[in-house]
């Protein structure tokens, strides 16, 4: 049974930095594409950043490239999303999930665009507040 287990997210002042992580269970980071979520309150999940296992190739949101860094430890079998100069609307729960295989026809961009969430996909995932 494949289990995200999502930790790190704290209160922090603007322009601070946060390190989550995304620990799995049941599958090989080699052979998976993991994608961070983030549900800010009264709005849907939207994907923030995502890494294949497998390539090492990633995807960020617009609204966070520049400023947030995934990256993986296949050993640990752990994702990571460095956040840096966090801004207030940065403040959500944030998720992860596996969003496809590799390899796979589709890119790691497709895979991370086009991923919806089975149910029961979300976990407690890690709450992140960005305040002063």
């Amino acid at each position: 049974q494949v289990q995200l287990v999502e930790s790190g997210g704290t209160l922090v002042q603007p322009g601070g930095s946060l390190r989550l992580s995304c620990a799995a269970s049941g599958l090989t980071l080699d052979y998976s594409v993991i994608g961070w979520f983030r549900r800010a309150p009264g709005k849907w999940h939207e994907v923030v950043s995502c890494i294949n296992g497998g390539d090492s190739t990633t995807y960020y949101s617009d609204s966070v490239k520049g400023r947030f860094t995934i990256s993986k430890d296949n050993a640990k079998n752990t994702v990571y999303l460095q956040m840096d100069n966090l801004k207030p609307e940065d403040t959500a729960n944030y998720d992860c999930a596996v969003v496809g295989d590799f390899p796979n026809v589709r890119t790691t961009e497709d895979l991370c665009l086009r991923f919806v969430a089975p149910l029961g996909t979300w976990g407690q995932g890690t709450a992140v507040t960005v305040s002063s």
